[in-house]
């Protein structure tokens, strides 16, 4: 059967579930069309026409270069098609993007032949895709004497391809939807268990929300034809949790606008606005599709006579609505005046969503179009030898005199690229920023290879230290759906020049390690910035971001990221740890002493955590980085000794090691490169001339946050009070309760897993496990527990420790990697599993727990039905605590008392953290700004 009448198959398969034909991806199907457009007699030769034409994905793909190739042929009248003239031709290529289509528009345009250059070199220059290879051939043909090369030039240093576009509308009208009430996590709109999906827009726009949802949205399209559906969060931030780009890609599709009519379901320009405005990780994703994102305050504090929030009865804060956005509601966006208006009256000042490069963003219908077009403007100025007239908005440059820099500040100043400034700039800034370490997992990877190939991106940036592709997402279940996605990804993130989890070629066996442990190690220098294609992209070492698939590919293409320099919530700790709390404790009485210490306002979220965690390792200081997404702050810093960052590095050096070991390397001898720069920063260390990085002492913090550790006295819980009356309430990770709350609660299910937990989680369970079988003379289960160790060098390390033994003596199942699960669990027994590793339950896009159990889980995610879904008889819970409470529950069935669980862990040892006794500061020094590029 031929290549085209599968393709029809497909077609006919896809009706069923009310789809569209798949875009064309692959040169060898859309050849045999070309092939039947030419044969005029064809009988299907005007359904060819119209794949061709409309349903061909743009960007890199083979299927790119075939069309672009085709469309060549009819510009210089080596073929005919009567129904795609040489004009459509040239118009068809204009909205390929880059790659192949730009290869072709600089043959034409450099050709002998004026009559196809001309034309040719006007499309080109609204192209902003182009890379250093196209750059360069028309530098070369411009100083060989081209004048049209020339010409092409001097439009691309007057920024055409962006001035020439059409401003943003003046009055945009937007009709209310409310999506939910509370926080709405990106789970809502692209849930976790229809990852599988995400390359394939139209199947996986499916999933946003209900299809109920979907419908009311398209019926208050009908009814308000000139309205753009505005989706909100009432009472909430809109698109906590992950940093989703197919989120947006969803709200987009249903809510957006085609971004061209020959590129079938990419859409662009969606509006979103919460009550309290939009999640600072989606905000990145909604400019990447040159949408709009409100901050509408239509919920505000009751304040009472003294101007003092009124609380109610569980302390927290009663809200009063300031103005309805009722589902339905029609209201007006006025970009000029930046305010939100119902008819002639003024709701909320909305110029937080219209900052110059945000407008910048909407104007070129995506933050990577600005972005490309920078670079293409400079990079013509100084090939004509002028200086680049200012056309985009300058960058925002704050420099304060006599004011100290934070981590975070000192971090952006050392990777800053193009800053003018010649004083150190601080926090509010715009800085493009080298990024050193960049992460793609398997979930988003497809994505972020749809996204390489459509900004026409073909290896990795020279400057990127080191990049990881995991395969952690999708472990727990070697499924149908996995073994069609993960190799065919792993072999274009391979070919890329990523680090890969598998390997395409299959020396080393499957690596489905935390790609967030991975980056921890891979991280070998305390300035880094790194950018990961997840919400948890946090590492203990340097500044890590988690980003969309978009942007993980932009910093994967050009190895830089844009984004103001944030600010800084300072985290110290008084008081001495008990000897039986864990770590993860730690963490969460942070959250809960931060709300209790400003009123229950947030002051993490949006922010950088900059903990000053002083003697703690890596490993562990990363279970509290690893939860600032949970805290809704946009980062975190730990503030290391000198000694423990060298400890540190060290291990991070045999880690990295073990994978030279497996076979990882690349030929770029990726991995060597990295423990020659962990040489080099600890050598720096030693001789005192770069020590551990800490912030100046006069340095300016939004807030200062104490921990006393006194106050710990037993083991804290995140819930996500399910039941709460405010619906806007449950499912935040603001609720922090100590274990003698769930007094006799049963507990269903326990995970111990996900990339909170670290090789010392593994140690306590086995510790646990011989204290009770020396109490008891044997372990039982009452409740099923999970535990999937984050990485295989971890369970090498305790098979050859014999930790695995004792684990493994009271499993009822242990992975096997030559026999791996194909199909998802559904029920569980009352064993012990050892499971694979990578993240397991807590991604919840494989393996769940039945519905309406109470689980208790180290994971990070309590959302609603990502680890467990509801039953109809009662609601489930993903109840978050340490790693000996998640044991200890499972063996009892319940929550256990203090003082059981006090047995539980004596004499194990589980923490070594301690403040540090001296303040982690330094005085400030003569600032001397990075090399300008």
């Amino acid at each position: 059967m031929s290549l085209y009448l599968e393709y029809l198959q497909e077609i006919e398969n896809r009706k069923g579930q009310g789809l569209h034909p798949k875009p064309i991806d692959g040169g060898d199907l859309l050849a045999e069309i070309i092939a039947q457009i030419k044969d005029e007699k064809h009988e299907h030769r005007k359904e060819s026409l119209s794949f061709f034409i409309y349903n061909t994905l743009p960007g890199t793909t083979s299927a790119a270069v075939v069309k672009a190739q085709f469309l060549k042929e009819i510009i210089l009248g080596e073929c005919s098609v009567k129904e795609i003239t040489p004009e459509f031709a040239l118009e068809l290529l204009s909205h390929m993007k880059g790659g192949p289509s730009v290869k072709v528009l600089i043959d034409l345009a450099l050709s002998a032949d004026v009559t196809v250059a001309a034309p040719a070199a006007d499309v080109l220059k609204t192209q902003v895709f182009l890379y250093e290879a196209d750059m360069e051939r028309i530098a070369s043909a411009y100083k060989a004497g081209n004048t049209i090369a020339k010409d092409i030039l001097e439009s691309y240093a007057q920024a055409e391809f962006f001035t020439k576009l059409p401003d943003i509308s003046e009055k945009i009208e937007v009709v209310t939807y409310i999506a939910a009430e509370g926080d709405i996590s990106t789970d809502l709109l692209s849930p976790g268990n229809q990852a599988h999906s995400r390359s394939d827009r139209e199947l996986h726009g499916k999933c946003m929300i209900t299809p109920q949802a979907q419908q009311e949205i398209k019926a208050l399209q009908v009814k308000h034809p000139n309205a753009k559906v505005m989706l909100i969060a009432e009472k909430g931030t809109m698109g906590v949790g992950s940093s989703r780009m197919s989120g947006v890609n969803n709200v987009a599709l249903w809510a957006g606008q085609q971004a061209s009519p020959y590129i079938p379901f990419v859409n662009f320009a969606p509006i979103v606005a919460g009550t309290n405005g939009i999640s600072p990780i989606f905000m990145t994703t909604v400019g990447v599709t040159g949408g709009i994102g409100l901050d509408l305050k239509n919920w505000v504090k009751k304040l009472d006579a003294n101007g003092k929030p009124v609380l109610d009865a569980n302390g927290d804060a009663i809200l009063e609505q300031a103005y309805s956005v009722e589902t339905g509601t029609v209201l007006t966006i006025n970009t000029k005046e930046k305010k939100l208006y119902n008819g002639d009256k003024v709701l909320v000042d909305v110029s937080s969503a219209f900052t110059p490069q945000q407008v910048e963003f909407m104007k070129a219908g995506s933050s990577y179009a600005v972005v490309f077009g920078k670079k293409l403007q400079t990079f013509a100025a100084e090939t004509l030898g002028i200086t680049a007239p200012t056309v985009y908005a300058p960058a925002k440059e704050i420099s304060k005199d006599n004011q100290g820099m934070t981590a975070v500040e000192k971090i952006f100043n050392k990777n800053a690229v193009g800053v003018k400034s010649k004083k150190a700039l601080h926090a509010g800034s715009d800085v493009r920023v080298k990024v050193n370490i960049v992460g793609s997992q398997d979930t988003t990877g497809l994505m972020t290879a749809q996204e390489l190939e459509s900004m026409a991106a073909t290896v990795i940036s020279p400057s990127v230290d080191g990049a990881y592709q995991s395969g952690c997402h999708t472990a727990s279940v070697w499924d149908s759906k996995a073994q069609a996605n993960i190799p065919k990804l792993m072999s274009f993130m391979h070919k890329f020049g990523l680090i890969t989890g598998r390997d395409p070629k299959g020396v080393y066996p499957p690596m489905t390690d935390v790609i967030h442990k991975v980056l921890n190690d891979i991280t070998v220098d305390d300035t880094a910035i790194i950018i990961g294609g997840d919400s948890h992209t946090r590492m203990s070492k340097g500044v890590a971001f988690g980003a969309d698939s978009g942007t993980v590919a932009l910093a994967l293409a050009t190895g830089e990221a844009t984004m103001p320099i944030p600010e800084s919530v300072k985290v110290t700790f008084k008081g001495t740890m008990k000897s039986y709390m864990d770590f993860r404790d730690i963490v969460h009485a942070t959250q809960a002493q931060m709300l209790k210490q400003f009123g229950g306002e947030n002051v993490f979220q949006g922010r950088v955590i900059e903990v000053h965690i002083g003697t703690l390792m890596a490993d562990q200081a990363f279970t509290f980085t690893d939860w600032t997404a949970e805290m809704k702050a946009k980062a975190s810093i730990c503030i290391s000794k000198d000694d423990t960052l060298i400890q540190s590095l060290e291990l991070a050096k045999k880690r990295i090691q073990i994978m030279i070991d497996k076979g990882m390397e690349n030929e770029a001898k990726t991995l060597h490169h990295l423990i020659d720069l962990a040489n080099k920063r600890i050598a720096g260390i030693k001789s005192g001339e770069q020590p551990a990085l800490v912030p100046d002492n006069n340095a300016k913090y939004y807030a200062e946050v104490i921990v006393d550790l006194d106050e710990i006295i037993e083991p804290m819980i995140a819930d996500p009070d399910v039941n709460n009356d405010d619906v806007s309430k449950r499912y935040t990770h603001d609720v922090i309760r100590q274990v003698s709350f769930y007094k006799d609660k049963p507990v269903d299910l326990g995970f111990v897993g996900s990339c909170m937990v670290h090789k010392g989680d593994m140690q306590i369970i086995a510790q646990m496990l011989r204290n009770i079988e020396k109490q008891n003379g044997s372990v039982t289960f009452k409740a099923p527990l999970v535990v999937a160790p984050p990485t295989y060098n971890i369970v090498d390390e305790l098979k050859a420790e014999g930790d695995w033994e004792i684990l493994k003596k009271y499993a009822g199942f242990e992975f096997d990697d030559s026999n791996p699960k194909g199909q998802a669990r559904t029920k569980y027994e009352n064993i012990l599993y050892l499971e694979r590793p990578g993240c397991n339950l807590c991604m919840g896009n494989q393996e769940k727990a039945e519905p309406g159990d109470t689980v208790i889980a180290t994971s990070t995610r309590l959302f609603q039905g990502r680890v467990v879904a509801d039953s109809n008889e009662k609601k489930g819970e993903s109840l978050l605590g340490s790693t000996p409470v998640v044991v200890l529950s499972t063996i009892l069935g319940r929550f256990p008392t203090l003082e059981e669980y006090k047995a539980a862990v004596d004499g194990i040892h589980l923490t070594d953290f301690a403040p540090p006794l001296d303040a982690m500061t330094m005085a400030p020094v003569e600032f001397i700004p990075a090399t300008n590029i």
